[in-house]
C-alpha cells in the first residue's frame, strides 16, 4: 500500500476517535449546565475537527481514485472519452438497432483508420525489422488441434450463478469489484483492512475455485443485480464450439488465439527458412472468447484482433544479436519479488534486469524492449506503462518466464501485451498428438558416438497396405518416443502384429512385423536434433487502442472560455486523418486552391479531409481536434497557406506548392513540427481562432 494512503487512513481513524471524544466532552458540558462560553468553545473545536476530517477524507478519496490534485474522477473522465468516441463514430455497439450484444463492437471510420495505422506500424516495427514470416490461418480450428494445445480441457474461467435466476457472473470479477469498491469508496475501513483487500487483489489470479468461493462467502458477496446468493465457482470453457461440415461429426472451435496456426505449420516454415534457427513467424487475425460477463467496453470483448509472434530459438542459446540495441532502455518493471513484498513498480534498466536474471534470457529481454518502444511510439504514456512479471504460481509449469506489458487506464492496470518464454511445450504437444516431428537440426563440428533408437519403416510394405495414407503412417511411426517404440517391438516379436493409432488419420491401423524395423544401434551423430523453444509476444490490439484513446484525450477551453473542447493528441503515426484542408472563407478561388492541395496530398499518400462548408474556421478546427487530426491547412490566399499544429495551435506559412511536401515530411516522421516551425515564417493565429 502506498505510504500516503496508509497514513491518511490511520489519520482518519485517529481523527474520528478525537471527534468522538470531543463530542462526549460537549455532551458532558451541556449535562453539567456549564457556562455558555465553555460550551460554545467546545462546539467550535468539534466543528473544526469535523472540517479536518472532511479534508482528510477528500485527500484519501483522491489518493485511492488515482487522481490526487484532480477534480475529475476516473468515471467522469472515462465517460467523457467514451461519449466522444461514440459521438464521433470511433466505435459503436454491434447490432445497435436490435439492442446490441454484450461484448461485440463495430469500429467506425476513424476507429478503422487508427486500427489500420496501428497494425501497419506493428508490421513495420516487428515483421519487417526482424524479417519475420507472416502467415494467415483459418479462424475455425479442428478440435484435435485445440485438444493437443490444452484449450479444450483448460481454457476456462471460474463462473458463479445466481441461485434463483440462473444469471452467470465471472467469480474473480465479483471479488475484484468488491475489493475495489471497499478500498475506493468505504473510507471508514482501517489501513489493515485496506491492506488485506489489496493483497487479495494482488493474488486474485492465483486463487483456486475453493479459495475464490471461500472469499466470496467470507465477504458476503451476492449477485449484483438481485442480491441473491451465489453458487460455488465452477469452470466454464470460453471457446465458441462449432462443427465442420454438414454431418456434425467433425467438431471444431472458433480459435481463442492465433498462435496454434503457427505451431502446426512449424515444419514447413522451418524448411522455408532454409532449416535455420532462430526465426520468427507472425500472424494478425481475429480471435474469439465466449466471455462470461463482458464489460469494460472495448477492453473485454468476445471477438477481437490479436497480433502474435512466435520466435523459435535454440533452447541452449537464447542470446539475441540485436539485444544491445535495447539493453540501455529504462522503464517501469514490476518483478515478482516486488509484488510479493507489496512494493510498487520501479524504473529499471533492462540490461541490468537481464544480467541479474530477473528477466530469464536475452531474447525475452530483447522483445520486452521492442514492445516498450512500439507502445511509446504509438503514444502510450511511458509513465503509465509497466512490465509485470508473472508470479511463480501464475505461470504455466512449462514456462521459463512471462511478463505482461500493462497500461494504466481509468479501469486500472490493463494487460495489453504478454511476452512469454514458453519453452518447447507447444511444439512437443503437437508432435505428441500428431505424430509429426516438429524439430530442428544443427550440424555438430565433431561427430560423437551414441546409442540410438532406429525406427526404419518398410515403405514398400506400408505402401501395399495403406496406399495413399502411407506417408502419414510412416511419419507417425518415426515420431514414436523410445518407450512406445520398444513396446511395439516387444509386441511384434511376440504377436507378429500390433494396433497403432495414427493421429493424422484419426484411427487405429494394424502394423505387422514386416512393416517396420525397430532396434538400438551405436551410431555416429553428425547433427543434433532438438525441439526449439518459443518466445511469444502476444498483442491485444483492441486493448492497446482503447488505452491509447485515454492517454491521448484531454479537454481545453474554447477561445471565449465558455466551453470545454475535446481533443485527442494522437501522434501523426496513428492519427485517423493526417490533416484537413480549409478555405478560410467561402471563395471560389480559395476552394480551387484547396482542391489542388487535396490532389497533391492524395498523390503523396496522405489521408486528409477537405471542408469547404461555410462554418467558422474556429469551429472547423474544434471538429478536427476532436478527431485527433494533427494538422490543418488553411487557404487564405491563392499563393500561400497556413499550417496549424493541433496541440500548440501554432501556425506557419508555406507556399501552396510546398504544402503537400511539408505535410509528407512531418507526418512520415522524417522531420518534426519543431523543424517546420524553425524553417518557415510564423503566422499569428488570433484572427483565425476567433
Amino acid at each position: 500500500m502506498a505510504a500516503s494512503e496508509d497514513s491518511l487512513r490511520r489519520a482518519l481513524v485517529e481523527k474520528q476517535s478525537t471527534i468522538e471524544s470531543q463530542g462526549n466532552a460537549v455532551r458532558a458540558l451541556k449535562a453539567s449546565n456549564a457556562e455558555k462560553k465553555a460550551v460554545d468553545e467546545a462546539i467550535e473545536k468539534l466543528n473544526a475537527l469535523k472540517l479536518e476530517k472532511s479534508s482528510i477524507e477528500k485527500q484519501l478519496q483522491a489518493s485511492v481514485s488515482g487522481n490526487p490534485g484532480s477534480s475529475v474522477s476516473k468515471e467522469a473522465f472515462r465517460q467523457a472519452v467514451v461519449n466522444t468516441l461514440v459521438g464521433r463514430l470511433f466505435f459503436i455497439p454491434s447490432f445497435k438497432i436490435y439492442g446490441g450484444v454484450a461484448g461485440l463492437y463495430d469500429y467506425g471510420p476513424p476507429g478503422c483508420a487508427i486500427k489500420s495505422n496501428v497494425l501497419a506500424f506493428w508490421r513495420q516495427h516487428f515483421v519487417l525489422e526482424e524479417n519475420m514470416l507472416e502467415v494467415d490461418c483459418p479462424c475455425v480450428t479442428p478440435e484435435v488441434v485445440l485438444k493437443a494445445s490444452g484449450h479444450v480441457d483448460k481454457f476456462t474461467d471460474l463462473m458463479v450463478k445466481d441461485e434463483k435466476t440462473g444469471t452467470c457472473y465471472r467469480a474473480d470479477h465479483l471479488l475484484k469489484d468488491f475489493c475495489n469498491e471497499k478500498i475506493q469508496k468505504d473510507l471508514s475501513i482501517t489501513a489493515e483492512k485496506a491492506a488485506e483487500l489489496k493483497h487479495v487483489l494482488a493474488v486474485l489470479d492465483d486463487l483456486s475455485a475453493e479459495e475464490l468461493g471461500t472469499k466470496i462467502k467470507e465477504y458476503g458477496i451476492t449477485a449484483p443485480d438481485t442480491r441473491n446468493p451465489l453458487s460455488d465457482p465452477y469452470p466454464f470453457n470460453l471457446m465458441f464450439q462449432t462443427s465442420i461440415g454438414p454431418s456434425g461429426l467433425s467438431p471444431g472451435y472458433m480459435r481463442p488465439e492465433t498462435a496454434q496456426g503457427i505451431f502446426v505449420n512449424f515444419k514447413d516454415l522451418y524448411n522455408y527458412n532454409g532449416n535455420k534457427l532462430p526465426f520468427a513467424a507472425a500472424q494478425i487475425g481475429q480471435a474469439f472468447r465466449n466471455e462470461i460477463s463482458p464489460r469494460q467496453g472495448l477492453l473485454r470483448v468476445r471477438e477481437f484482433t490479436l497480433a502474435e509472434i512466435e520466435h523459435f530459438v535454440d533452447p541452449d542459446d537464447k542470446s539475441h544479436p540485436k539485444y544491445s540495441e535495447v539493453a540501455d532502455l529504462e522503464f517501469l518493471m514490476f518483478p515478482r519479488e516486488q509484488q510479493i513484498s507489496g512494493q510498487s513498480a520501479k524504473k529499471t534498466c533492462l540490461g541490468e534486469a537481464v544480467s541479474k536474471g530477473i528477466v530469464n534470457n536475452e531474447t525475452l529481454g530483447y522483445f520486452i524492449g521492442r514492445v516498450y518502444l512500439f507502445l511509446t511510439c504509438l503514444g502510450i504514456d511511458k509513465d503509465r506503462l509497466r512490465f509485470r512479471q508473472h508470479l511463480a504460481n501464475e505461470m504455466a509449469h512449462y514456462a521459463a518466464d512471462c511478463w505482461d506489458a500493462e497500461i494504466e487506464s481509468s479501469y486500472g492496470w490493463i494487460e495489453c501485451v504478454g511476452i512469454a518464454d514458453r519453452s518447447a511445450y507447444d511444439l512437443r504437444a503437437h508432435m505428441d498428438k500428431s505424430g509429426v516431428p516438429l524439430v530442428a537440426r544443427e550440424r555438430i563440428s565433431e561427430p560423437k558416438e551414441v546409442e540410438k533408437l532406429v525406427i526404419a519403416p518398410v515403405k514398400k510394405e506400408l505402401g501395399l497396405s495403406f496406399k495413399g495414407n502411407q506417408k502419414k503412417v510412416v511419419e507417425a511411426l518415426e515420431a514414436m518416443n523410445e518407450k512406445e517404440a520398444l513396446d511395439m517391438k516387444s509386441s511384434l516379436e511376440t504377436k507378429g502384429e500390433v494396433e497403432f493409432h495414427v493421429c493424422t488419420l484419426g484411427e487405429n491401423v494394424t502394423i505387422k512385423k514386416s512393416m517396420v524395423s525397430i532396434s538400438k544401434e551405436k551410431k555416429k551423430e553428425h547433427q543434433r536434433t532438438f525441439t526449439p523453444s518459443v518466445i511469444e509476444p502476444s498483442f491485444g490490439i483492441g486493448r492497446i487502442i482503447y488505452c491509447l484513446y485515454e492517454h491521448s484525450f484531454y479537454l481545453r477551453s474554447s477561445k471565449a472560455g465558455d466551453e470545454q473542447l475535446n481533443v485527442f493528441r494522437f501522434p501523426p503515426l496513428v492519427a485517423p486523418i493526417k490533416c484537413t484542408v480549409f478555405p478560410l472563407v467561402q471563395n471560389q478561388q480559395y476552394e480551387d486552391v484547396a482542391k489542388i492541395i487535396s490532389k497533391s496530398l492524395t498523390a503523396a499518400g496522405i489521408s486528409h479531409k477537405i471542408d469547404i462548408t461555410g462554418t467558422s474556421i474556429g469551429k472547423r478546427y474544434a471538429r478536427t481536434d476532436e478527431l485527433g487530426v494533427p494538422f490543418a491547412i488553411t487557404v487564405d490566399s491563392t499563393s500561400s497557406v497556413t499550417i496549424r499544429e493541433r496541440d500548440s495551435k501554432d501556425q506557419i506559412r508555406v507556399n501552396v506548392e510546398e504544402a503537400a511536401t511539408v505535410m509528407k515530411s512531418v507526418t512520415d516522421g522524417n522531420t518534426t513540427w519543431a523543424d517546420a516551425w524553425a524553417n518557415f515564417p510564423h503566422h499569428s493565429s488570433v484572427s483565425a481562432e476567433e
